[in-house]
């Protein structure tokens, strides 16, 4: 690996006509999959990837490679010779990424080799005796990462960093009526992980999923969102807090940094550091990472910068990319949250939501896994899958409450590299959250 690397620098200085960017990834996953209450396959995969962008003045030749040698990559540059000067040129391109600070890690353990297979097998049987006697049966998948990365470029940028995620992702089915609920954990540090815990949460939604089904009307009702809920919609709001959004004309905040949009009690930043969740320590350019506050106190503080739109759009680059979203909580007990709501609607999950307008935040989507309705201050019955239609800025607009604790919640961007990001979000309170129609299922 480090020889590869070696090689690597000393290629890109045997390229001096052009500005190199080199990303080289040692990548290892152990990816359990359980379902009905047994294991399905277990796969352990191992890959090498190199990405490759070659500029020339201000055009660029990129390509990819699996399981890269030298001399490959050096046929791979001279194939790129022939083409790069009848591309067409990017009038904005100035300079690749020229940031040599390096970040201090620390030990990072390799939990493909600590957490083992026999070890998820017993963690998964537990979570499926637990909720066997109210006849459901858990599907889930049980993922390790070791991930040891490189930035080099032609700038003498030259960073690593590792980083070795676990996700823990278990549905519980109803096998009278197929109802659905989910409980994730998330983190780099396995010592966190409470199995008591996350069983006591999973078993919670299990007897509520026990209710009587039911439908409900279109309206407008207010609404507590389970911290995957409130992730996912921030998720998307946030595409509006990065640079590319506002050179594209979609994004909501432009013109509004240092404008109070929001409840002061608002709070969200990007923490890559944050040692609760799945760290980063670079973007993908190689630019050093570190807190950024996107809504303080209500207040739009900054856009999240790369160094392709730093340059373009004359903003100061930060590199965040949205990897470690957090919410910060509020002072609300979940209990008293669901005390105070008379006629609403608990939302555990959402599912296949897309835009209607981008600019405008509107949105559209239904829940799932998990979908309540709340009665004088009571969970009392499961209720069909929701279809919603809303604007983001008028639902955190509407936030009454704000749990007092949040929740690391894991997420894959892909299937084929189960490449893992986390969020940290409580549970809120929200008015007037438009409800459209009934799927009449679960």
């Amino acid at each position: 690996m480090n020889n590869f690397v070696a090689e690597l620098n000393e290629l890109i200085k045997k390229y001096p006509q052009y500005k190199l960017e080199l990303g080289y990834e040692s990548w290892k996953t152990n990816f359990l999959r359980f379902f009905q209450s047994m294991t399905n396959y277990n796969i352990t995969k191992e890959v090498k990837k190199l990405s490759c962008t070659i500029y020339k003045g201000k055009r660029l030749f990129s390509f990819k490679m699996v399981n890269p040698n030298i001399n490959e990559l050096k046929k791979k540059i001279l194939y790129a010779e022939k083409f790069i000067d009848d591309l067409p040129e990017d009038p904005d391109f100035v300079d690749i990424e020229n940031d040599k600070e390096i970040t201090k890690q620390g030990e990072i353990v390799d939990n493909t080799e600590k957490i083992n297979l026999k070890d998820k097998i017993s963690i998964l049987n537990e979570l499926s005796n637990a909720v066997k006697p109210y006849n459901f049966k858990i599907y889930g998948t049980f993922i390790t990462n070791y991930v040891q990365s490189f930035i080099i470029n032609s700038n003498g940028v030259n960073k690593e960093y590792i980083t070795s995620p676990i996700m823990l992702d278990v549905k519980a089915v109803s096998d009278k009526n197929q109802v659905t609920v989910i409980e994730t954990y998330g983190s780099e540090d396995f010592v966190k992980f409470n199995l008591n815990d996350f069983k006591s949460r999973l078993l919670n939604k299990v007897k509520l999923a026990n209710l009587p089904i039911i439908d409900m009307e279109p309206g407008k009702y207010e609404v507590i969102l389970g911290p995957a809920a409130i992730s996912e919609f921030i998720q998307y709001l946030l595409y509006g807090s990065s640079a590319q959004a506002l050179d594209t004309g979609n994004s909501c905040f432009q013109d509004k940094i240092n404008e109070k949009i929001f409840p002061e009690n608002i709070s969200i930043s990007d923490s890559p550091h944050n040692d609760r969740m799945i760290r980063f320590y670079y973007d993908q350019n190689g630019h050093t990472l570190k807190k950024l506050d996107i809504i303080k106190n209500g207040i739009f503080k900054n856009f999240m910068v790369d160094n392709y739109y730093g340059n373009k759009l004359k903003l100061k680059k930060n590199g965040n990319m949205g990897t470690n979203i957090v919410f910060e909580p509020g002072d609300k007990s979940f209990d008293k949250m669901i005390k105070s709501v008379k006629n609403g609607l608990y939302i555990s999950k959402l599912h296949y939501m897309n835009f209607i307008n981008m600019k405008e935040t509107t949105v559209t989507g239904l829940t799932r896994d998990g979908t309540f309705l709340i009665k004088n201050g009571e969970i009392t019955n499961v209720v069909n899958n929701l279809r919603y239609t809303i604007s983001l800025i008028d639902l955190l607009k509407n936030i009454t409450a704000i749990e007092n604790k949040n929740y690391v919640l894991p997420f894959s961007t892909n299937y084929s590299e189960f490449f893992i990001l986390s969020s940290l979000m409580p549970s809120v309170t929200v008015s007037d959250f438009n409800i459209t129609s009934s799927t009449k299922a679960i």
